[in-house]
């Protein structure tokens, strides 16, 4: 019998039901859009949406304050954010001499746990979700970056790379007629 979850305790799901409930979702997605472009656009978007939401949960679970600069930012995402939510903590790597630009090396990805990419699907970036969550959480924190994976075991890479770009400080902005 599965341990019932305490009022204000957060459920867990099984990594193999959450990888077989995504690999359906990126299915029917191929089968709604055919082209993977396409595919890819609507898992990042998802991501996004997703990603706006899944920030308050974080930042009320974790205790984790502003970070000060984009390498706190990257560690917390690594050590904290992934750990919480997918129970990984992706390698921070590759940063660039100007500091604004990090990679993720995911490995293991819960995601691609029972994936096996066919050939003629080589443009999907399977985990584009990723992407898109990443996007949308630091948003809500007031930092625009870009997201895009670079290599993907799924695809014959060595390794799974994310890779994550600071592209400006967002201003707090008050909503027209609330001045």
């Amino acid at each position: 019998m599965a341990r019932q979850a305490k009022p204000g305790e957060p459920r867990k799901v099984s990594t193999e039901l959450f990888s077989l409930t995504y690999g359906a979702l990126v299915t029917q997605l191929i089968k709604d859009y055919e082209d993977d472009s396409e595919v890819n656009k609507h898992l990042e978007k998802m991501g996004y949406n997703i990603g706006i939401r899944l920030i308050e949960d974080f930042l009320s679970r974790s205790n984790t304050g502003r970070c000060s600069d984009f390498r706190e930012t990257a560690e917390t995402i690594s050590k904290a954010g992934f750990r919480m939510f997918l129970n990984i903590a992706p390698t921070v790597t590759n940063w660039s001499p100007s500091g604004d630009t990090f990679s993720l090396l995911l490995d293991p990805n819960p995601l691609t746990e029972f994936v096996e990419l066919p050939e003629e699907r080589q443009k999907l970036n399977y985990s584009n979700i990723l992407c898109g969550v990443i996007r949308g959480a630091l948003e809500m924190v007031q930092l625009e970056v870009q997201t895009w994976f670079v290599s993907d075991q799924l695809k014959g890479d060595n390794s799974t790379e994310m890779r994550i770009k600071f592209i400006r400080k967002l201003e707090d902005a008050v909503p027209a007629g609330d001045d």
